[in-house]
């Protein structure tokens, strides 16, 4: 199906986020059991839960697909339910809701921490690295495929391509490194237990509502200056990040396979924030100047076995701006991309 060259509203940029390709439905087909989403209430969850629900059922497997939350958002829970995904409202630091989850064997870790972190250091690690331990006791029997993030990464030249996953960690701050903890427990139960998991190095996913490029366009459509320090970045559009996180299932192994997920260009920010300023019709102001280096994943082993995004950085570009211009939503959740210290 040729993508549409506007996306008119939510309802249509939910559809199309949550459209599994063939690929997934066959993965979906080969995937025993029901699937449990920890931590659907945010900004990717929803989506892949729906895609989960989506590519089953064109499979023709008969499963649950269960999202946990807490559900704070209004009317979150009853838009995902609406899709078919059943719903369980839950504290997951509180152990005993925790215990009351039911016992499924395919798990979707989505929960974290990062906005709000500095301040909050203690939930955060609590978060990001107490919490797994507690979900790989809780579903030592199951799947797990769970999110990292590219932030593990030291900062790298945009000339090398970004960084691959054999390259060493180089957290930079307690998110950071929090999150390189997540991996590290992960990989310890992993092993402790004989659970498959999947570990999903993410930089950056976008929608109309989301991303680094949204947060370019908001910028320059309000006349504000582009702060060039984080001089380049890494975008995917959520809808192939979501049909590559449900396809990792068929990779999941002991210890854990682990994988960037990021386009496959490395995106400059001054090139993408005038070519943002022409499309919104605004003059593009600028300060400081590009470092020397940047948060960069290299996807091409993700590439290799998934195949490349359907959306090309450029497409998802034109999308954001059309969508800046015609005042559509936003989650209100900046990335801080441009952030270099950790402190988010």
């Amino acid at each position: 199906m040729p993508l549409p060259s506007t996306i008119a509203d939510v309802a249509q940029l939910e559809e199309l986020l949550s459209r599994p390709t063939p690929e997934v439905v066959a993965a979906m087909g080969r995937l025993q059991g029901d699937v449990i989403v920890l931590g659907v209430g945010g900004k990717i969850g929803p989506s892949l839960a729906r895609m989960a629900r989506r590519a089953s059922d064109e499979a023709g497997v008969h499963r649950r697909v269960i999202g946990v939350a807490r559900f704070s958002q209004s009317g979150m829970r009853e838009q995902v339910e609406a899709w078919g995904v059943e719903t369980i409202a839950c504290e997951l630091l509180d152990r005993d809701g925790l215990e009351r989850l039911p016992e499924v064997p395919n798990v979707l870790y989505l929960a974290a921490m990062k906005f709000g972190s500095t301040g909050q250091e203690a939930k955060t690690w609590a978060m990001n690295v107490y919490l797994p331990g507690m979900v790989c006791q809780k579903y030592r029997r199951s799947r797990i495929v769970a999110y990292s993030t590219g932030n593990v990464y030291a900062l790298t030249p945009p000339g090398r391509g970004g960084s691959v996953e054999t390259d060493l960690p180089g957290p930079v701050g307690d998110y950071a490194m929090s999150c390189l903890g997540r991996e590290r427990i992960f990989t310890h139960f992993s092993r402790e237990y004989n659970i498959p998991v999947a570990l999903l190095r993410l930089n950056y996913a976008h929608e109309m509502r989301y991303g680094v490029m949204v947060d370019l366009a908001q910028k320059v459509a309000a006349g504000q200056p582009i702060d060039l320090a984080m001089g380049h970045f890494n975008a995917i559009w959520q809808g192939d990040n979501n049909a590559m996180t449900l396809r990792a299932f068929d990779h999941v192994a002991t210890p854990p396979f682990i994988v960037n997920l990021a386009g496959p260009q490395t995106l400059g920010v001054r090139r993408v924030a005038e070519e943002l300023g022409r499309l919104l019709g605004k003059q593009v102001a600028f300060r400081g100047s590009e470092a020397e280096d940047a948060l960069l994943s290299n996807g091409g082993k993700a590439f290799g076995l998934f195949g490349r995004p359907t959306v090309p950085e450029e497409q998802i570009m034109q999308w954001i701006a059309d969508w800046q211009r015609r005042g559509g939503p936003t989650l209100n959740k900046p990335t801080h991309f441009e952030t270099r210290d950790g402190r988010f």
